[in-house]
């Protein structure tokens, strides 16, 4: 696949076959992740694999509990994710068969936009495979608690940064059209 395929092509997938990933296949993509710059090459990054459905489940549960207690409603987009959120049908993870967290091992300035870099070579990667993804945002500030940590295993010293869920997509979706950006030229 060309790169600007890939670019223009991948979209956020929030819905999956339930068709395992294999080993190989997410080491692989995890290869293509760490391939990304870092600042000063420190390549702080780490992955979390999860493929357990049970945890992720939980994870799910107890991450929908953290997050609207804490949620912030007053955007326009607001109620409907507050809504989201209490529906005890929904499953923040999409019922994806593979979560990869990808968190810094260290503290330092750059850590989220060095695992950043990582997490958009991994989807990009996971495009490119015939494979979709979505990068679970809201799920974060759960996985940085003492509880969303242990519930995963994660080092105390690790900061959760990017939580990307990986599948088979069940449908293709369709391009969704870019804004036209902004651009300042200066100088």
């Amino acid at each position: 696949m060309e790169l600007m395929e890939a670019i223009r092509g991948r979209c956020a997938v929030r819905e999956y076959t339930a068709a395992s990933i294999d080993e190989q296949t997410i080491r692989s993509l995890i290869g293509d992740a760490v391939q990304a710059p870092s600042a000063i090459d420190e390549q702080p990054w780490a992955f979390t694999v999860v493929r357990d459905q049970a945890l992720l489940d939980r994870v799910s549960s107890d991450a929908r509990t953290h997050i609207a207690a804490s949620a912030v409603t007053g955007s326009p987009k607001g109620g409907h994710f507050r809504s989201m959120l209490e529906d005890v049908n929904f499953q923040i993870f999409y019922h994806a068969p593979v979560l990869v967290l990808i968190s810094a091992m260290t503290d330092g300035d750059w850590i989220v936009e060095d695992c950043s870099l990582a997490a958009e070579n991994l989807m990009l990667a996971a495009y490119a495979e015939g494979l979709g993804s979505c990068w679970i945002g809201c799920s974060r500030s759960y996985l940085n608690t003492p509880d969303g940590k242990a519930a995963l295993r994660i080092p105390e010293a690790w900061t959760p940064v990017a939580p990307i869920i990986l599948g088979h997509p069940k449908s293709t979706a369709a391009p969704i059209p870019r804004k036209t950006p902004e651009i300042r030229w200066v100088g």
